[in-house]
């Protein structure tokens, strides 16, 4: 039987999570978290492949040719949801394989939106409320908790469609949830003398991992990429920066807005990044833990030196 013969047979067993064996078991994620979470669960079975590029924002990406091949022929597919990659929603409706919105997944926690832009929690599985699209802070990966909910699902999914690896997905489980208990003691030793230092960021996608470790940004400085801020409105966010005295001021690569040397010029503000999407991390075993632990390091850094 040819190779492709092969993965053209495991990709349509695969609809239906058959029991049939698929040795070269094929998935893709969205966003490079999700691949880091699958990575884990893959460990030495294969490697998950990933859809954006290093740097690609998922709130406005175009997708070529190519990748909508790629969405269409993987066995898998893993994205967040329409809350943050609505440039998958229309591809997604042409494809016949087995496709998981994660933020859909029972037993997640979750964070939405009001109406006035406040944030509030809830559990996935405890709660039945009619949100309005758009209301989801999306950034939900950036929980442990969260990532645990994730690769739980992965590895079940994994092991229906590749029941040959099926005992080597649930070690490789139970290895990546006992690895995330010592990652949290270790992050939570690394934030402990940090908690009530100010700091801002640019973009409001680190609540998920704050409120995992007692943390709270003092304010976002929401910047669009083309329209810069009128004269006021930076004024007033300086006002806000020096009212908090010595602070941290965070961006996301690949580019620092063009506003932040002018909104922290002669105030007692450290500029810095923090990189939600681990976007140039490799996709190890121990990838997740490593985009979290550099957030934690980004944070801690830079706070300690205030």
């Amino acid at each position: 039987m040819s190779r492709l013969f092969s993965l053209l047979l495991c990709g349509a067993l695969s609809l239906g999570f058959s029991t049939a064996a698929c040795a070269d078991l094929q998935v893709l994620t969205s966003i490079k978290p999700l691949q880091l979470i699958a990575a884990a669960v893959q460990d030495g079975i294969g490697t998950p492949d990933v859809l954006l590029p290093p740097g690609a924002s998922p709130h406005n990406y175009a997708l070529r040719p190519s990748e909508v091949r790629r969405v269409g022929s993987a066995n898998l597919l893993y994205w967040i949801g329409p809350d943050l990659e609505g440039f998958l929603q229309r591809p997604l409706t042409q494809r016949t394989l087995p496709s998981v919105a994660v933020q859909t997944l029972p037993g997640l926690h979750l964070r939405h939106f009001d109406d006035h832009g406040q944030a509030h929690d809830e559990d996935s599985d405890e709660h039945d409320h009619d949100h309005r699209p758009g209301s989801l802070d999306a950034h939900l990966w950036l929980d442990p908790a969260n990532a645990q909910v994730i690769a739980t699902k992965m590895a079940t999914d994994f092991a229906q469609a590749d029941p040959a690896n099926a005992q080597r997905y649930e070690q490789n489980l139970a290895s990546f949830i006992q690895r995330l208990g010592q990652l949290d003691t270790r992050i939570r030793q690394r934030l402990a003398g940090v908690a009530n230092k100010p700091f801002f960021v640019f973009h409001e996608g680190f609540d998920y991992f704050e409120q995992a470790y007692g943390l709270k940004h003092a304010g976002v400085f929401t910047v669009g990429a083309e329209v810069q801020p009128g004269a006021a409105h930076v004024a007033a966010m300086r006002a806000r920066l020096a009212e908090a005295g010595k602070s941290c001021v965070f961006s996301e690569p690949p580019a620092r807005p063009r506003l932040a040397d002018t909104l922290t010029a002669g105030l007692p503000v450290r500029l810095a990044e923090l990189d939600a999407l681990g976007g140039f991390d490799e996709a190890t075993p121990q990838g997740y833990e490593h985009l979290l632990e550099r957030l934690a390091d980004g944070l801690a850094g830079c706070l300690e030196a205030l």
